[in-house]
């Protein structure tokens, strides 16, 4: 059995030794549940941890949505694709949209808000690597869409978010996601996972979604 708690403890000191000299705030820790085995999250959750990230919806219902009445500290980010169609659920449940990619999704988003009266902060994904099977904004496009969430679809912009090419020093990608930001004037910046949310937070990230560095290898 992985020890939970020791691995959430070694990824929470890393990152503050990676932390930039004067930094407002200690990077929040995501920890990945997704497809991890219960007993793996309860120990999380006997550990102290309370924020997480998971992929789908459904998962996350099944997971979660009984756990909010015994954790109401809980919160939760959607990371992984969202269909318009799970616009509902996914505002009903999470408490941070990282996945706002394009715009039928960004007023679906919109339109459900609204109607439940959770406004939620929101990330656009950027596909800083400009790959065909990934979801995100192309870099050039992200000026016109962030103006576009906040003005047209009056959403809380609160950052961006990035998944770097896994052949490809993600250096690069974390410092043109930190440019976007800057020049847009948002403060948040999901970046970095298992293999280098060091690296992520050196570059200004303001949240890092870790899994396996925690939870260990995720069933199939």
């Amino acid at each position: 059995m992985t020890d939970i708690a020791g691995k959430l403890a070694d990824v929470k000191d890393l990152v503050a030794k990676a932390r930039l000299t004067g930094a407002a705030a200690m990077p929040v820790l995501v920890a990945v549940s997704k497809r991890q085995p219960d007993e793996r999250i309860e120990a999380a959750l006997v550990a102290g941890h309370r924020v997480f990230g998971e992929n789908r919806v459904q998962e996350a219902q099944e997971r979660w949505a009984e756990r909010r009445g015994l954790y109401p500290d809980l919160k939760l980010h959607l990371i992984g694709p969202l269909q318009t169609n799970k616009a509902a659920d996914a505002v009903a449940l999470f408490d941070v949209i990282e996945v706002v990619d394009r715009p039928k999704l960004a007023r679906s988003l919109s339109t459900e808000m609204a109607r439940q009266g959770r406004h939620l902060p929101c990330y656009v994904q950027v596909n800083t690597g400009e790959e065909d099977q990934k979801s995100g904004i192309l870099p050039d496009e992200a000026d016109s869409f962030i103006g576009f969430c906040r003005e047209e679809c009056g959403l809380d912009i609160a950052g961006l978010m990035c998944i770097p090419p896994v052949d490809e020093e993600p250096a690069m990608h974390f410092a043109l996601l930190r440019t976007i930001a800057e020049r847009n004037g948002l403060p948040g910046l999901s970046m970095g996972m298992s293999g280098d949310y060091e690296e992520a937070v050196r570059f200004g990230a303001t949240s890092v979604r870790v899994g396996s560095a925690i939870f260990g290898s995720r069933d199939t």
